[in-house]
């Protein structure tokens, strides 16, 4: 990590995260969130109500972060997070816990899922537009606790442009709070590489879902994907070139309450558009499709274009295991999955990761897996097949890969824990 800055409002100067992928092996990682354990989820709806109060709270956050980092390290994932267990929602640390100014409000629906549930989106009554609080936060209390590499999940500027309406707010323009949304998002990014982030994804869930026109979420449809990526490009133009290149983007159907909101919708529409996205690598769900394959040869042929046109091909993450389905995917399995992929994105490009993020939301009921306890166990032991399942694929892949194939020089993928890192009680 180079050395950073304090400047005015607590701004960061940029810093550079670790120089990634140096070592020969498929690069593995998670998306972000973890199912949260129900303890925390009462302690939560507890505090809303004024049952237990802010030290409390605090205590319960606290543990539940010291578990996942421990239970991270004994899958010998060789990168970690602490699966956004202080967050309310992906969508929503920006904006703070205190909403009594009446400044951000219950907007229009964000997306209707498959089981016949939705979620909303958080509105801005009145500008301007500010972070109330930072991804950075959070890594800046896991950083202590572990001595692996840190990835953190942000939201994308894309998300945040949902919250007001095309008209803008009065003499509150709409390019105004954009360019509001993207100063923002930069921020976010800069300060979570400043506070020890080796890896940041942008959380682009709403991608897939601006290909449906739904009367039901009406911001959705084909025009708003341009302005979607446009935004990202933004954002990523305010970094340096080494920032850029260790912040990827994430795309799924979403899950939420074991439950999807546009795996329907045609990833051929999608992937074309999505590797306009000047990003340095890219995170796609594949597992849960009818045809992982397909998936790949999509990105393949996308890959390949760059190529041709001498642009440098980033690399692309596979999702290789379904955080909505309690069925657990085997080593074998998922080391079948990445090799097949392999025939279609070269070997020195590809690597995996989880479907979606496992509980994007704190309030998750998780009605496949039972509970939400079972729920994280079952994400931790799907998690550990993908680390296993990405090293046998290596090993497999090791004598057709024709370039390195790493995940930024960080340990062994899969090393037994207590040898890739510690965690700090």
């Amino acid at each position: 990590m180079s050395e950073t800055r304090t400047g005015e409002a607590g701004a960061t100067a940029p810093a550079a995260p670790a120089s990634p992928w140096r070592d020969a092996e498929l690069p593995t990682e998670a998306v972000g969130s973890l199912p949260r354990p129900a303890s925390l989820q009462r302690a939560v709806l507890d505090a809303e109500t004024g049952l237990v109060g802010a030290d409390e709270l605090a205590e319960a956050q606290d543990r539940a972060v010291r578990d996942t980092l421990a239970r991270f390290a004994e899958t010998g994932s060789p990168i970690v997070s602490d699966g956004e267990q202080r967050r309310q929602s992906f969508s929503s640390y920006p904006l703070g816990t205190s909403f009594d100014d009446g400044q951000i409000l219950e907007g229009p629906v964000f997306a209707v899922f498959a089981d016949g549930h939705h979620r909303v989106i958080p509105s801005l009554a009145r500008g301007p537009f500010r972070f109330r609080a930072w991804a950075a936060d959070d890594v800046t209390a896991a950083r202590p606790l572990t001595t692996l590499p840190l990835k953190q999940a942000v939201i994308s500027p894309s998300m945040l442009s949902l919250m007001v309406p095309v008209a803008g707010l009065g003499e509150y323009s709409r390019e105004e709070f954009l360019a509001d949304v993207v100063a923002g998002c930069a921020e976010d990014i800069r300060r979570s590489f400043a506070a020890g982030a080796a890896r940041v994804t942008i959380d682009f869930t709403e991608g897939r879902l601006a290909l449906r026109r739904d009367l039901r979420a009406p911001w959705a449809g084909p025009d708003a994907l341009g302005g979607f990526i446009e935004l990202i490009n933004r954002v990523l133009a305010e970094l340096t070139p080494e920032q850029r290149a260790a912040v990827g983007v994430h795309t799924c159907p979403g899950n939420d309450h074991d439950s999807a909101h546009s795996a329907d919708v045609d990833y051929a529409g999608l992937i074309p558009e999505l590797f306009h996205i000047e990003a340095g690598y890219f995170l796609v769900q594949a597992a849960s499709e009818k045809d992982p394959d397909r998936v790949a040869r999509l990105i393949g042929r996308q890959l390949r274009q760059r190529s041709r046109s001498a642009d440098q091909a980033p690399r692309v993450l596979i999702g290789v295991t379904n955080p909505a389905s309690p069925k657990l995917e085997t080593a074998e399995e998922i080391r079948d999955q990445i090799v097949r992929a392999a025939r279609f994105i070269p070997p020195e490009l590809i690597g995996s990761t989880d479907d979606c993020g496992f509980s994007p939301y704190l309030i998750d009921e998780k009605p496949k897996h039972g509970s939400p306890d079972f729920a994280r166990d079952v994400a931790f032991a799907k998690i550990a097949a993908r680390v296993r399942g990405t090293r046998l694929a290596q090993q497999e892949l090791a004598g057709v890969a024709s370039g390195p194939v790493s995940y930024a020089g960080f340990g062994k993928t899969g090393a037994p824990a207590g040898t890739a890192g510690e965690v700090h009680a």
